[in-house]
């Protein structure tokens, strides 16, 4: 196999963060690989690897991965994929806390751009009487390097299979790279309809799953959710203004939440909506905002939740966008704000 630097070249800009690192050197160090050695030789500081949200070249990561995957093995993404699976399953519960069906779930699917980095993008689209989840990356020459289809697929697959009451099965799986000498383990994960050499890497279910209701969370899962949501109620007389906050809680985590998503929602026209909050002495954007920062407050007293997981969850564009709006309202960064 080439060496991954030269045969995908990622944007010298691109980065990820360490928690994309992370699952990577998991997976080599359950393997056996020499760990501490591969990442002084791609120029990883594995102390910075402690800080969820520092980030670092994607290069480094592909570059890691390849020499991994030469001392321990070709499915090492699939290792991988499972460390993501479970490193991100608190988003995933939260994200499951305001959605009732799969359907509503795919509606705010955390992007990988926003959670793991400049690597690409997992998109759902119908076929037939199938749904396609194409997992697509940034640089597409690396669309035929196995480790990331691997991960990515994997998490994917793990993710949907584990949401709902009703299990959701890979029909078919297709991977865009070439079939390799033992797919064993890609039998294990993806069944074993599999197809080598596609244009894309992707997985097939059925159509039927967009209505299967969600897990419904219980213990202290729920209840975190449940006093995240309810105390922005507390007082809140008005029907006007629950309804709003109810609809911004649900629609913040797919982003671009703007007015007239909010009064598509409630069914009514956005000149209705601005005249009920205006007769109430306020704004939409001034809602948001403040809604928003309550939630920041609340998410950041549960430490199950990475920044970046809450910035997701808030529905901005990164963690820097985030820790810049928090840190102009509350006068300290998120991370700050935490440790105090």
């Amino acid at each position: 196999m080439p060496k991954q630097s030269a045969a995908v070249s990622p944007n010298p800009n691109w980065t990820v963060y360490s928690t994309s690192i992370n699952s990577v050197v998991q997976a080599a160090q359950a393997l056996g690989a020499p760990v501490m050695k591969l990442l002084a030789q791609v120029g990883v500081n594995s102390a910075l690897l402690t800080e969820a949200e520092t980030r670092h070249p994607v290069s480094a990561l592909y570059d890691f991965y390849q020499l991994a995957a030469a001392c321990t093995s070709d499915d090492i993404g699939i290792f991988a994929g499972r460390i993501g699976y479970i490193s991100r399953i608190n988003l995933q519960l939260y994200t499951c806390g305001v959605c009732d069906t799969f359907r509503d779930y795919l509606n705010l699917m955390p992007s990988v751009l926003q959670f793991a980095g400049d690597i690409g993008e997992v998109l759902i689209r119908r076929e037939g009487e199938l749904i396609r989840l194409d997992w697509v990356p940034l640089s597409p020459p690396s669309a035929r390097w196995r480790f990331q289809s691997d991960e990515l697929l994997t998490t994917s697959a793990m993710i949907v299979d584990s949401l709902c009451v009703r299990p959701i099965p890979v029909l078919k799986a297709h991977f865009s790279y070439p079939q390799p000498a033992d797919t064993r383990l890609l039998e294990q994960v993806f069944g074993d309809d599999l197809h080598f050499d596609q244009p894309v890497s992707c997985l097939y279910f059925d159509r039927n799953c967009l209505s299967y209701p969600l897990i419904q969370l219980d213990s202290d899962w729920s209840q975190a959710i449940s006093r995240s949501i309810q105390h922005l109620f507390k007082g809140e007389a008005d029907p006007v203004l629950r309804e709003l906050r109810s609809s911004l809680i649900r629609l913040l985590p797919a982003g671009g939440v703007t007015i007239d998503k909010v009064a598509e929602v409630q069914n009514i026209s956005r000149r209705s909506l601005q005249r009920r909050l205006a007769e109430r002495g306020t704004q939409f954007g001034r809602v948001l905002q403040d809604l928003r920062h309550e939630l920041a407050l609340q998410y950041l007293s549960d430490e199950r939740l990475s920044i970046t997981d809450i910035a997701f969850l808030l529905g901005y564009a990164d963690h820097g966008s985030f820790s810049k709006v928090f840190k102009a309202k509350s006068g300290v960064s998120p991370r700050d704000f935490r440790k105090r």
